[in-house]
Protein backbone atom coordinates (compact mmCIF):
# COMPACT_ATOMS: atom_id res chain seq x y z
CA UNK A 1 0.00 0.00 0.00
CA UNK A 2 1.35 3.42 -0.97
CA UNK A 3 0.28 5.20 2.22
CA UNK A 4 1.83 8.54 1.31
CA UNK A 5 0.58 8.70 -2.26
CA UNK A 6 -2.57 10.58 -3.26
CA UNK A 7 -5.01 8.55 -5.33
CA UNK A 8 -6.44 10.89 -7.96
CA UNK A 9 -9.66 9.80 -9.66
CA UNK A 10 -11.95 12.81 -10.20
CA UNK A 11 -15.15 12.89 -12.21
CA UNK A 12 -15.11 14.48 -15.68
CA UNK A 13 -16.78 17.64 -14.45
CA UNK A 14 -19.76 19.21 -12.75
CA UNK A 15 -23.01 17.46 -13.65
CA UNK A 16 -25.54 20.27 -14.15
CA UNK A 17 -28.30 17.91 -15.22
CA UNK A 18 -28.72 19.06 -18.81
CA UNK A 19 -24.97 18.93 -19.49
CA UNK A 20 -21.63 18.33 -17.81
CA UNK A 21 -19.33 21.30 -17.32
CA UNK A 22 -15.89 19.77 -17.73
CA UNK A 23 -13.28 20.93 -15.24
CA UNK A 24 -10.84 21.90 -17.98
CA UNK A 25 -13.46 24.15 -19.58
CA UNK A 26 -14.30 25.58 -16.16
CA UNK A 27 -10.64 26.45 -15.60
CA UNK A 28 -10.56 28.29 -18.93
CA UNK A 29 -13.68 30.25 -17.93
CA UNK A 30 -12.09 31.20 -14.61
CA UNK A 31 -8.82 32.15 -16.29
CA UNK A 32 -10.44 34.43 -18.87
CA UNK A 33 -12.94 35.89 -16.39
CA UNK A 34 -10.28 36.72 -13.81
CA UNK A 35 -8.07 38.11 -16.57
CA UNK A 36 -10.83 40.50 -17.60
CA UNK A 37 -11.13 41.90 -14.06
CA UNK A 38 -7.36 42.22 -13.68
CA UNK A 39 -7.11 44.20 -16.91
CA UNK A 40 -10.08 46.32 -15.89
CA UNK A 41 -8.22 47.42 -12.76
CA UNK A 42 -5.11 48.18 -14.83
CA UNK A 43 -7.01 50.14 -17.48
CA UNK A 44 -8.80 52.10 -14.77
CA UNK A 45 -5.47 52.99 -13.17
CA UNK A 46 -3.96 53.98 -16.54
CA UNK A 47 -6.98 56.04 -17.60
CA UNK A 48 -7.68 53.82 -20.62
CA UNK A 49 -11.37 53.89 -21.63
CA UNK A 50 -13.09 50.72 -20.42
CA UNK A 51 -14.76 50.26 -23.81
CA UNK A 52 -11.30 49.27 -25.06
CA UNK A 53 -11.38 46.27 -22.73
CA UNK A 54 -13.96 44.07 -24.44
CA UNK A 55 -12.05 44.00 -27.76
CA UNK A 56 -8.91 43.07 -25.79
CA UNK A 57 -10.82 40.18 -24.22
CA UNK A 58 -11.99 38.92 -27.62
CA UNK A 59 -8.54 39.23 -29.19
CA UNK A 60 -6.95 37.39 -26.26
CA UNK A 61 -9.45 34.52 -26.14
CA UNK A 62 -9.26 33.88 -29.89
CA UNK A 63 -5.47 34.21 -29.94
CA UNK A 64 -5.06 31.81 -27.02
CA UNK A 65 -7.29 29.09 -28.43
CA UNK A 66 -6.22 29.36 -32.07
CA UNK A 67 -2.55 29.84 -31.25
CA UNK A 68 -2.48 26.98 -28.75
CA UNK A 69 -4.18 24.63 -31.21
CA UNK A 70 -1.93 25.52 -34.13
CA UNK A 71 1.08 25.33 -31.85
CA UNK A 72 0.26 21.75 -30.92
CA UNK A 73 -0.38 20.82 -34.53
CA UNK A 74 2.80 22.38 -35.92
CA UNK A 75 5.24 21.79 -33.06
CA UNK A 76 4.15 18.41 -31.76
CA UNK A 77 1.94 16.44 -34.14
CA UNK A 78 2.28 17.70 -37.71
CA UNK A 79 3.08 14.19 -38.94
CA UNK A 80 -0.48 13.19 -38.12
CA UNK A 81 -2.37 16.40 -38.88
CA UNK A 82 -0.85 16.97 -42.31
CA UNK A 83 -2.98 14.03 -43.41
CA UNK A 84 -6.03 15.05 -41.33
CA UNK A 85 -6.38 18.78 -41.89
CA UNK A 86 -10.08 18.93 -40.98
CA UNK A 87 -9.34 17.58 -37.53
CA UNK A 88 -7.22 20.62 -36.69
CA UNK A 89 -10.30 22.73 -35.94
CA UNK A 90 -12.98 20.05 -35.60
CA UNK A 91 -13.54 18.29 -32.24
CA UNK A 92 -13.65 14.88 -33.92
CA UNK A 93 -11.37 12.13 -35.17
CA UNK A 94 -12.17 10.37 -38.44
CA UNK A 95 -9.68 7.49 -38.24
CA UNK A 96 -9.55 4.62 -37.43
CA UNK A 97 -13.24 5.32 -36.80
CA UNK A 98 -15.35 8.43 -36.26
CA UNK A 99 -15.04 9.65 -32.67
CA UNK A 100 -15.93 12.85 -30.83
CA UNK A 101 -12.74 13.85 -29.03
CA UNK A 102 -13.29 17.47 -28.05
CA UNK A 103 -10.43 19.92 -28.61
CA UNK A 104 -7.46 18.05 -27.24
CA UNK A 105 -3.97 19.16 -27.92
CA UNK A 106 -3.12 22.75 -26.98
CA UNK A 107 0.43 24.08 -26.79
CA UNK A 108 1.37 27.00 -24.56
CA UNK A 109 4.17 28.05 -26.93
CA UNK A 110 1.61 28.49 -29.69
CA UNK A 111 -0.68 30.42 -27.35
CA UNK A 112 2.19 32.79 -26.49
CA UNK A 113 2.91 33.49 -30.16
CA UNK A 114 -0.80 33.93 -30.83
CA UNK A 115 -1.19 36.46 -28.03
CA UNK A 116 1.80 38.51 -29.23
CA UNK A 117 0.34 38.63 -32.76
CA UNK A 118 -3.09 39.50 -31.37
CA UNK A 119 -1.70 42.37 -29.30
CA UNK A 120 -0.11 43.79 -32.44
CA UNK A 121 -3.50 43.70 -34.17
CA UNK A 122 -5.22 45.09 -31.08
CA UNK A 123 -2.75 47.96 -30.96
CA UNK A 124 -3.23 48.65 -34.66
CA UNK A 125 -7.03 48.52 -34.65
CA UNK A 126 -8.16 49.49 -31.13
CA UNK A 127 -5.65 51.03 -28.72
CA UNK A 128 -3.03 53.49 -29.88
CA UNK A 129 -0.28 52.48 -27.46
CA UNK A 130 3.13 50.87 -28.09
CA UNK A 131 2.75 47.10 -28.37
CA UNK A 132 5.25 46.58 -25.55
CA UNK A 133 3.17 48.87 -23.32
CA UNK A 134 0.22 46.56 -23.94
CA UNK A 135 2.27 43.39 -23.46
CA UNK A 136 3.74 44.69 -20.19
CA UNK A 137 0.22 44.77 -18.81
CA UNK A 138 -1.49 41.84 -20.50
CA UNK A 139 1.12 39.32 -19.29
CA UNK A 140 -0.12 39.86 -15.72
CA UNK A 141 -3.54 38.27 -16.35
CA UNK A 142 -1.88 35.75 -18.69
CA UNK A 143 0.26 34.58 -15.77
CA UNK A 144 -2.84 34.23 -13.61
CA UNK A 145 -4.58 32.28 -16.36
CA UNK A 146 -1.69 29.83 -16.60
CA UNK A 147 -2.31 28.86 -12.97
CA UNK A 148 -5.80 27.60 -13.74
CA UNK A 149 -4.95 25.95 -17.05
CA UNK A 150 -2.44 23.69 -15.32
CA UNK A 151 -5.00 22.92 -12.60
CA UNK A 152 -7.34 21.92 -15.44
CA UNK A 153 -4.64 19.61 -16.81
CA UNK A 154 -4.36 18.03 -13.36
CA UNK A 155 -8.12 17.56 -13.14
CA UNK A 156 -8.01 15.86 -16.54
CA UNK A 157 -5.08 13.63 -15.54
CA UNK A 158 -3.10 14.90 -18.53
CA UNK A 159 0.44 16.26 -19.03
CA UNK A 160 1.42 13.88 -16.26
CA UNK A 161 4.76 13.68 -14.53
CA UNK A 162 7.25 10.86 -14.49
CA UNK A 163 7.12 8.13 -11.82
CA UNK A 164 8.56 9.29 -8.51
CA UNK A 165 10.09 5.87 -7.76
CA UNK A 166 9.05 6.38 -4.15
CA UNK A 167 5.92 6.21 -2.00
CA UNK A 168 5.25 9.92 -2.57
CA UNK A 169 3.33 11.40 -5.48
CA UNK A 170 -0.03 11.13 -7.17
CA UNK A 171 -1.59 7.92 -8.50
CA UNK A 172 -3.66 8.79 -11.58
CA UNK A 173 -6.25 6.09 -11.14
CA UNK A 174 -8.27 7.31 -14.13
CA UNK A 175 -5.34 6.20 -16.27
CA UNK A 176 -5.42 2.73 -14.77
CA UNK A 177 -2.19 3.28 -12.85
CA UNK A 178 -1.17 1.99 -9.43
CA UNK A 179 2.11 3.84 -8.90
CA UNK A 180 2.77 7.48 -7.93
CA UNK A 181 3.92 10.14 -10.37
CA UNK A 182 5.13 13.70 -9.96
CA UNK A 183 2.13 16.10 -10.08
CA UNK A 184 4.03 18.19 -12.64
CA UNK A 185 0.90 20.16 -13.46
CA UNK A 186 0.67 21.39 -9.87
CA UNK A 187 4.38 22.18 -9.74
CA UNK A 188 3.90 24.46 -12.73
CA UNK A 189 0.68 25.94 -11.39
CA UNK A 190 2.35 26.88 -8.09
CA UNK A 191 5.31 28.46 -9.89
CA UNK A 192 2.93 30.45 -12.11
CA UNK A 193 1.16 31.69 -8.99
CA UNK A 194 4.49 33.04 -7.70
CA UNK A 195 5.18 34.65 -11.09
CA UNK A 196 1.75 36.30 -11.10
CA UNK A 197 2.26 37.67 -7.57
CA UNK A 198 5.69 39.04 -8.53
CA UNK A 199 4.45 40.70 -11.73
CA UNK A 200 1.46 42.14 -9.90
CA UNK A 201 3.73 43.56 -7.17
CA UNK A 202 6.17 45.05 -9.68
CA UNK A 203 3.38 46.72 -11.65
CA UNK A 204 1.54 48.20 -8.66
CA UNK A 205 4.37 48.85 -6.20
CA UNK A 206 7.46 49.78 -8.26
CA UNK A 207 8.35 52.07 -11.13
CA UNK A 208 9.66 49.22 -13.32
CA UNK A 209 6.60 49.57 -15.55
CA UNK A 210 8.06 52.87 -16.71
CA UNK A 211 10.76 50.93 -18.56
CA UNK A 212 8.72 49.74 -21.48
CA UNK A 213 9.10 46.04 -22.19
CA UNK A 214 10.60 45.18 -18.78
CA UNK A 215 7.58 43.39 -17.27
CA UNK A 216 6.97 41.54 -20.53
CA UNK A 217 10.60 40.44 -20.61
CA UNK A 218 10.54 39.32 -16.98
CA UNK A 219 7.40 37.30 -17.68
CA UNK A 220 9.07 35.54 -20.61
CA UNK A 221 12.18 34.70 -18.60
CA UNK A 222 10.36 33.42 -15.53
CA UNK A 223 7.54 31.50 -17.17
CA UNK A 224 9.63 29.72 -19.79
CA UNK A 225 12.43 28.97 -17.32
CA UNK A 226 9.86 27.24 -15.13
CA UNK A 227 8.55 25.39 -18.15
CA UNK A 228 12.09 24.36 -19.18
CA UNK A 229 12.96 22.77 -15.83
CA UNK A 230 9.57 21.19 -15.06
CA UNK A 231 9.81 19.40 -18.44
CA UNK A 232 12.50 17.18 -16.89
CA UNK A 233 9.79 15.76 -14.61
CA UNK A 234 7.13 15.29 -17.31
CA UNK A 235 6.31 12.41 -19.56
CA UNK A 236 6.61 13.40 -23.25
CA UNK A 237 3.28 14.68 -24.60
CA UNK A 238 3.92 12.96 -27.93
CA UNK A 239 6.38 10.35 -29.01
CA UNK A 240 9.60 12.15 -29.78
CA UNK A 241 13.31 11.66 -29.52
CA UNK A 242 15.14 14.04 -27.21
CA UNK A 243 17.89 16.07 -28.90
CA UNK A 244 20.87 16.80 -26.66
CA UNK A 245 18.87 15.51 -23.69
CA UNK A 246 16.07 18.09 -23.97
CA UNK A 247 12.68 17.81 -25.67
CA UNK A 248 10.69 19.96 -28.09
CA UNK A 249 9.02 21.98 -25.32
CA UNK A 250 12.40 22.88 -23.84
CA UNK A 251 13.89 23.86 -27.20
CA UNK A 252 10.88 26.08 -27.86
CA UNK A 253 11.28 27.73 -24.45
CA UNK A 254 14.86 28.88 -25.06
CA UNK A 255 14.05 31.60 -27.67
CA UNK A 256 11.40 33.05 -25.34
CA UNK A 257 13.91 33.22 -22.48
CA UNK A 258 16.51 34.93 -24.69
CA UNK A 259 13.91 37.42 -25.95
CA UNK A 260 12.86 38.11 -22.37
CA UNK A 261 16.42 38.88 -21.30
CA UNK A 262 16.73 41.27 -24.23
CA UNK A 263 13.62 43.22 -23.27
CA UNK A 264 14.68 43.34 -19.60
CA UNK A 265 18.22 44.60 -20.15
CA UNK A 266 18.07 46.62 -23.35
CA UNK A 267 18.66 50.39 -23.04
CA UNK A 268 15.74 51.87 -21.13
CA UNK A 269 12.76 53.30 -22.95
CA UNK A 270 10.21 55.22 -20.88
CA UNK A 271 6.54 54.33 -21.23
CA UNK A 272 4.41 56.77 -23.18
CA UNK A 273 1.43 58.19 -21.34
Amino acid sequence: MLFNAIVWSPSEGLDLGFFTLHYYSLMFLIAFGLGWYIMKSIYTKEGVPIEKLDPLFIYTVLATLIGARLGHVLFYDWEYFQHHLLEIFLPVRFEPEFEFTGFRGLASHGAAIGIIVAMYLYRKNVLDKPILWILDRVVIPVASGAIFIRIGNFMNSEIIGKPTNSVYGVIFENLGETFPRHPAQLYESFCYLLIFILLWFIYWKTDKKQKIGYIFGLFLVLLWTVRFFVEFLKEPQVEERAVWLINTGQWLSIPFIIAGLYFMFRPGTKAVA
